[in-house]
């Protein structure tokens, strides 16, 4: 996916994992009863931010896969991919590996 936006300051374009299909027994998963994922791809990241006069420079890049709260960032569709927008400050860590 060729990412056609840039984000600004600490914000980051995340590319959600897809959910679940089934269960660890097999059992299908219906789209009604799937949670949101809370991994995925980084896809672009903002300069940083300016604090106290500061810059800020971002601790993740394009490419890394990432953990983040359930309800983190804003959807948007871009290039007809579902993406989040979130600040990094909603990124609880990176998936080593």
């Amino acid at each position: 996916m060729a990412a056609s936006i840039t984000p600004l300051a600490d914000r980051v374009v995340v590319k959600p994992q897809d959910a679940e299909e089934t269960t660890a027994g097999g059992l299908i998963i219906p789209d009604t009863a799937k949670e949101k994922p809370q991994r995925g791809t980084v896809v672009a990241v903002g300069p940083g931010k300016v604090e106290n006069g500061t810059k800020v420079d971002m601790t993740v890049k394009a490419g890394d896969t990432v953990l983040y709260g359930k309800y983190a960032g804003t959807e948007i569709t871009l290039d007809n991919d579902d993406v989040l927008i979130m600040r990094e400050s909603d990124i609880l860590g990176v998936v080593a590996g």
